[in-house]
């Protein structure tokens, strides 16, 4: 989304304050200008400070949320693990307009089976700099994500530094949308 849009809550609704990541509850009737609207949430301006709101509460600013995605009934392990890649690509960083993948945070990328014929989904990734306060909100939001694919019966989303992340991690695509 490029244009900013105005909307205004309809109900109370947690929101995590960009870039500190603590929450805050915004009322009733709070305005706000959608800033980024990528991967199924939304970054919101309010009263000067830049929030997250998450896609399970779209409605609250009169959006639709997200829909969860589906494999058919004879997909395999690697089906599952094509939908767990293009799910991290749903997850940005509130302040950029780039997904984790492309910009190359997602180190580790693990589909394993249990012995009930369900996944475990093991993920290490980094963030930009290590005392970005959105990090824990990040991981959050990706663990939500792949805890509701099909066959997914746990998730674990570890955030590592090492190795530290740099710029040149980032895709070609990413590098170019952002005017690197």
């Amino acid at each position: 989304m490029r244009k900013r849009e105005a909307v205004v809550t309809t109900r109370p609704v947690r929101v995590e304050v960009v870039p500190q990541g603590h929450i805050l509850e915004l009322p009733e009737g709070t305005a706000a200008m959608i800033t980024q609207a990528l991967g199924g949430s939304f970054t919101l301006l309010v009263h000067g400070q830049l929030v997250r709101l998450r896609g399970a509460d779209a409605d609250a600013i009169g959006k639709e949320p997200p829909s969860t995605p589906t494999l058919p009934a004879n997909a395999g392990p690697e089906d599952l693990r094509g939908l767990v890649w293009d799910t991290l690509k749903t997850c940005y960083d509130p302040e950029i307009p780039v997904d984790i993948v492309e910009l190359g945070l997602v180190y580790v990328c693990d589909v394993l089976p249990n012995d009930d014929g369900k996944y475990r989904i093991s993920i290490k990734m980094t963030l930009t700099a290590p005392g970005c306060g959105m990090g824990e909100a990040i991981a959050a939001e990706a663990t939500d994500k792949l805890l509701a694919l099909p066959g997914v019966e746990s998730c674990e989303v570890e955030v590592v530094f090492d190795p530290p992340w740099e710029r040149s991690m980032m895709s070609e695509a990413a590098q170019l949308q952002l005017g690197l």
